[in-house]
């Protein structure tokens, strides 16, 4: 048996942020928590969404206590603050981060049992739906506001929970490629590629099936076209509102079958380094596809090719494999995204906790090879 869940409600296209106003009223609700971080506070982003608030008379309090890899504090920081603030439907404004936060909030605030954050990690079953959320993206890549998933930090296990609940999902998503222009360069390529690496973990994962394959065989193809412009030139209106697809896209396909062990490997770098997930992500994905490729995914990857652009006709799947590899690197490189570990400031005596933390991940089960620690060193070893 085969799941989908998404949203109730999505939008796309440019300005369409204005709906806000209208799906809340609609719903009945009556004052929004708006949660964002504060540099799209310091930037003016988030005065975009003030605005079309102020303008339909819509009361709320801002919460902008979100790291870029939110942690634990953060949530129950957040949950206090929604109490007190009489709120009743709850607006995300920003990355992964935000929007992490933002639903681990809306969880605890209806399963107070929950109220320790590190209970929620793994697939858990919670009894009530999350405080109805607007999720808002302001990078084309996590996909956060169309997944069941959310990940937050322990720091004092130096570990990223990644917690998997259908009853996170946020209400509405409203995809505005307008609120992604002021993405810088290095941002819109970390998140360009961490989409790519859920589209390519999402095709090839163990619970792959039709429907999703075509989400993510489509986010490949549209990423491979739009994402060197969109990072050349940030105001290229194609090539952002492109992206923001793209990426909705790819999660609409790896929330519902999972993932593998790029992102397993990727989870711990945050962790220990606090490392931004799309760097992580986009620097170990060549290598795991490489370990990979010996799995019954091999096939596959001449699909991925083809939707990168290669010609892949009279391919082998040997050949195939190499091409998709190769598209993944030169696209890569071709953005400025760091090749090795070193050069983002891993040290190499942590490789072997590195690689337990890896290891013991919930995406790990998803791998479409089955793994070891000591595969998964020799994977860190290899990328260092």
């Amino acid at each position: 048996m085969n799941r989908i869940v998404l949203n109730e409600t999505s939008y796309f296209g440019a300005g369409c942020r204005s709906v806000i106003a209208v799906e809340a009223k609609r719903r009945g609700y009556r004052k929004a928590f708006f949660v964002t971080d504060k540099d799209l506070i310091k930037f003016g982003v988030a005065d975009k969404i003030s605005q079309v608030l102020n303008q339909a008379a819509i009361p709320f309090d801002v919460y902008s206590d979100v790291k870029a890899n939110p942690t634990i504090k953060n949530v129950q920081n957040g949950v206090e603050a929604f109490k007190k603030s009489g709120a009743d439907f709850i607006i995300a404004l920003g990355g992964g981060s935000a929007i992490d936060t933002a639903k681990g909030i809306g969880i605890v605030a209806n399963n107070p049992e929950f109220a320790d954050v590190k209970s929620l990690e793994g697939a858990v079953d919670t009894r009530f739906r999350a405080v109805p959320t607007f999720a808002l993206p302001t990078t084309a890549g996590t996909a956060a506001e169309v997944t069941i998933n959310y990940v937050i930090i322990d720091e004092e296990a130096r570990k990223k929970m990644v917690c998997v609940d259908p009853n996170d999902i946020p209400t509405v998503a409203i995809v505005d490629p307008e609120l992604m222009y002021s993405m810088p360069k290095g941002l819109t390529a970390a998140t360009g590629m961490d989409a790519l690496t859920h589209a390519i973990e999402g095709y090839i994962t163990k619970g792959a099936w039709e429907m999703t394959n075509m989400f993510e065989l489509k986010a490949i193809e549209m990423i491979a076209k739009h994402l060197k412009n969109a990072v050349d030139d940030g105001q290229n209106q194609e090539a952002r509102e492109g992206m923001a697809l793209a990426q909705y896209i790819a999660g609409m396909g790896f929330s519902n079958v999972g993932l593998g062990i790029v992102h397993s490997m990727a989870h711990p770098l945050g962790a220990f380094y606090d490392t931004p997930h799309g760097v992580a992500n986009a620097l170990l994905l060549p290598y795991v596809m490489e370990y990979n490729a010996e799995s019954d995914a091999a096939p596959k990857y001449l699909d991925i090719a083809k939707a990168m652009g290669v010609d892949t006709a009279n391919m082998t799947v040997k050949e195939g494999v190499k091409a998709a590899i190769d598209a993944v690197k030169r696209l890569s490189i071709s953005i400025d995204i760091p090749q090795k570990l070193h050069e983002i400031g891993v040290k190499e005596e942590d490789i072997q906790s590195l690689a337990v933390a890896a290891y013991n991940d919930v995406c790990t089960g998803g791998n479409p090879r089955e793994t070891s620690v000591a595969d998964i060193v020799g994977l860190y070893k290899k990328a260092y």
